[in-house]
C-alpha cells in the first residue's frame, strides 16, 4: 500500500492517520478471536485492572502466530515506513481492549505518532 500525498500531509498535521480497508473483515475477525484467547489467558504479559478484567496485553507477537504476522505485515509496515522515512522494526507491540469511538468503527488500521500502528479490530457495536 502506497499513501497519498494527502494521507501523508494529514499525518504530518494531525499525528495520526486512519486506514479503512486495510485488512479484510475476515482477517479482522481472527484477530479479535486470537485477542479474546489472550485476554483470556493467564500469562505475565496480559496486565489486568483490580477487577480481573484485562487491561493491556504486551508482546502478543512473542507467542501468539496471527499477531506475528500482523506485526510483519506489509500493509501494516510499508505505511508507517513511508511516513517516517526509514525502515521500520517491531521494538514493543502491545493490544488494549476498548470501546469503539465512531472514528474508529470498523475494521482499518491507524498509524499514531510516534510510529505505532494500530490495528482497529472492532466493528460497529462492540
Amino acid at each position: 500500500m502506497q499513501l497519498m500525498e494527502q494521507q501523508l500531509a494529514q499525518f504530518a498535521e494531525e499525528g495520526y492517520l486512519f486506514l479503512p480497508g486495510c485488512f479484510s473483515e475476515q482477517e479482522v475477525e481472527i484477530l479479535r478471536d486470537e485477542a479474546e484467547r489472550i485476554y483470556a489467558s493467564d500469562r505475565r504479559e496480559v496486565w489486568r485492572e483490580k477487577t480481573g478484567a484485562p487491561r493491556t496485553a504486551f508482546a502478543a507477537h512473542t507467542f501468539n502466530e496471527a499477531f506475528r504476522l500482523l506485526g510483519t505485515h506489509p500493509r501494516l509496515i510499508r505505511p508507517v515506513e513511508q511516513v517516517f522515512g526509514e525502515k521500520l522494526y517491531m521494538h514493543q507491540y502491545r493490544s488494549t481492549p476498548r470501546r469503539p469511538s465512531k472514528a474508529m468503527s470498523g475494521s482499518g488500521t491507524r498509524i499514531t505518532a510516534p510510529g505505532r500502528a494500530t490495528t482497529g479490530c472492532r466493528s460497529r457495536g462492540r
